[in-house]
């Protein structure tokens, strides 16, 4: 068993490795209602080590929501997470083009099937994930907010019909997308979070604020999800990668 193990991670290295997280500090972008990071110099070396002090939303950079941080029913934290959920099939399904011309676009259930038409259906325990190149927009908060005249955001998302398609009809186990909400921006006036609700309270979790999803294949690639541990944490950083096969 130990050499089968030792060839799996062989096979794995041989892999191409795509980080896709944000590096993140005080200047970062984040969710509006939230304060900056702040990082403190606790200790130097000069006092014969290096410590840093850090305060910040759990919800802050590349980060998990678990169940727990919309439905408290759920009670389903960080750590209640099975492990196995952390490393999944990853589906990559790319709205880019589309929202280069329209910073509202909403990822629809006609988008997911036509994905399937050309990719082949969605595996079941599979990870899906939103490709918009939002991304791109780092490390300026003021992009990724994408204000109007009227200080309404602009930015894409799901809509929950395709958020049901994937999880009910594909049995996916997570999500993910690279701005700060599941919902779209324009339609949160109007239906607040209803998409995060839908994920959160049928004990899913999902990642936000992904990066580098242009660098992945639409389907063959593994996405490997990391998180400290805290008590009782409705959401956390965390360090998301993909092992993508050669071509």
């Amino acid at each position: 068993m130990t050499n089968e193990l030792n060839n799996i991670l062989t096979t794995l290295k041989s892999y191409k490795w795509i980080d896709l997280t944000h590096s993140f500090g005080p200047n970062s972008p984040h969710f509006p209602a939230f304060s900056a990071a702040k990082f403190e110099t606790l200790f130097t070396h000069e006092d014969g080590f290096f410590v840093k002090q850090y305060t910040f939303p759990g919800q802050y950079g590349t980060h998990i929501d678990p169940p727990v941080h919309f439905e408290k029913s759920q009670d389903k934290y960080d750590e209640d997470i099975d492990l196995k959920d952390f490393l999944l099939p990853l589906v990559v399904i790319d709205k880019s083009d589309q929202v280069k011309n329209n910073a509202d676009y909403v990822l629809t259930v006609d988008d997911v099937k036509q994905w399937e038409d050309e990719h082949g259906l969605i595996s079941p325990k599979s990870f899906v994930a939103l490709r918009t190149d939002w991304s791109k927009r780092w490390p300026s908060q003021e992009r990724f907010e994408n204000k109007d005249d009227n200080l309404q955001n602009h930015y894409p998302g799901w809509s929950v019909d395709a958020l049901k398609y994937i999880y009910e009809e594909r049995q996916a186990v997570a999500n993910g997308h690279e701005t700060f909400d599941t919902d779209p921006a324009i339609l949160q006036p109007e239906k607040g979070f209803a998409g995060e609700y839908y994920v959160l309270s049928n004990g899913h979790y999902q990642i936000e604020l992904l990066t580098n999803l242009d660098k992945l294949p639409a389907t063959g690639a593994l996405i490997s999800v990391s998180v400290p541990k805290a008590e009782k944490s409705p959401g956390f950083p965390a360090r998301v990668f993909a092992i993508v096969p050669e071509d």
